[in-house]
C-alpha cells in the first residue's frame, strides 16, 4: 500500500510529550514566544486537534466511550487530516512547528496504556505519516500520583485523565521505551522541577540543536539560564 508522500520539510517539527498534569501545555505557549523573539515563524498546534476537522474527531475521543482500537484509528485519522492541512504546509514553508502531543503519545496511551498492539500502531503510523516524524521531541517526566495532584487543582477530568494511577505509569513507562528507541529525537524534562527550572531545560534543549538556527535568524543566543 502507497501512501501520498508529503512535500520535502524546509523548517523543524518539535512535539510536546508527558503524562496528562506532567505540565507540557503550560510551557508550549513560552517556547513558542521565545523561538519567535529569534525571529522563527513558529505554528503553534496540538493533537488530537489542529483542523476543524481533527478537533471533532478530539471531542468524541476525551468524551466517548470506545475501544482501545477505536481510539488508534480516531487518532491516527486526526493526524492524518492535521499533517495534510497544518503541519506538512507548515514545514515546507520553514517554519517551527510546536505540537502539543504527536505519534510518541498513541504508543504511550493506547500501546503501554491500553495494552494494545505495537505492530498494528506502527503499522497505522508507517500509513498515515509518510515518514514523517518531529525533529525533536520534548517529554515532560514527572511521577504519576504528582501528575494527578496537579490535574485535580486545575480542571475537571475526561475520560482518559480518569484512569487511575497504575494506568498513568503504564504511559509513563511507554514513553520512557519510546526515548529509549530514538535518544537522539527525546530530550527528558524532569517536570518535577519548579516552573522556571522546567521552561529553562525546555528551551535548552531547543537552543541547542544545532539546526535551531535555520528556522531562528540565529543572531542573539544568551545564556537562557541567565
Amino acid at each position: 500500500m502507497s501512501q501520498p508522500s508529503f512535500p520535502p520539510a524546509h523548517g523543524r517539527f518539535v512535539t510536546f510529550e508527558g503524562i496528562d498534569g506532567a505540565g507540557k501545555s503550560s510551557h508550549i505557549e513560552a517556547l513558542a514566544e521565545w523561538a519567535r523573539a529569534r525571529g522563527a515563524e513558529v505554528v503553534l498546534t496540538r493533537e488530537p486537534g489542529g483542523t476543524p476537522l481533527a478537533e471533532r474527531l478530539r471531542e468524541l475521543f476525551l468524551h466517548e466511550g470506545m475501544d482501545a482500537l477505536t481510539e488508534a484509528l480516531l487518532v491516527f485519522a486526526a493526524r492524518r487530516d492535521h499533517l495534510s492541512r497544518v503541519i506538512a504546509p507548515a514545514l515546507a514553508r520553514g517554519a517551527l512547528v510546536l505540537c502539543d502531543r504527536f505519534t510518541d503519545a498513541t504508543f504511550a496511551y493506547q500501546g503501554a496504556g491500553r495494552g494494545f498492539d505495537l505492530a498494528v500502531l506502527a503499522q497505522l503510523e508507517t500509513w498515515v505519516q509518510a515518514g514523517r516524524q518531529p525533529d525533536l521531541t520534548l517529554w515532560f517526566d514527572v511521577h504519576p500520583g504528582e501528575a494527578a495532584r496537579r490535574r485535580a487543582a486545575v480542571r475537571s477530568a475526561d475520560r482518559l485523565e480518569r484512569e487511575d494511577e497504575a494506568f498513568f505509569a503504564r504511559v509513563r513507562d511507554g514513553y520512557a521505551q519510546r526515548a529509549h528507541a530514538a535518544p537522539a529525537r527525546f530530550a527528558r524534562i524532569d517536570a518535577a522541577q519548579t516552573r522556571e527550572a522546567v521552561r529553562a531545560d525546555a528551551i535548552a534543549a531547543l537552543a541547542s540543536r544545532p539546526w535551531f538556527a535555520d528556522t531562528a535568524d540565529g543572531q542573539e543566543r544568551p545564556d537562557e539560564r541567565a
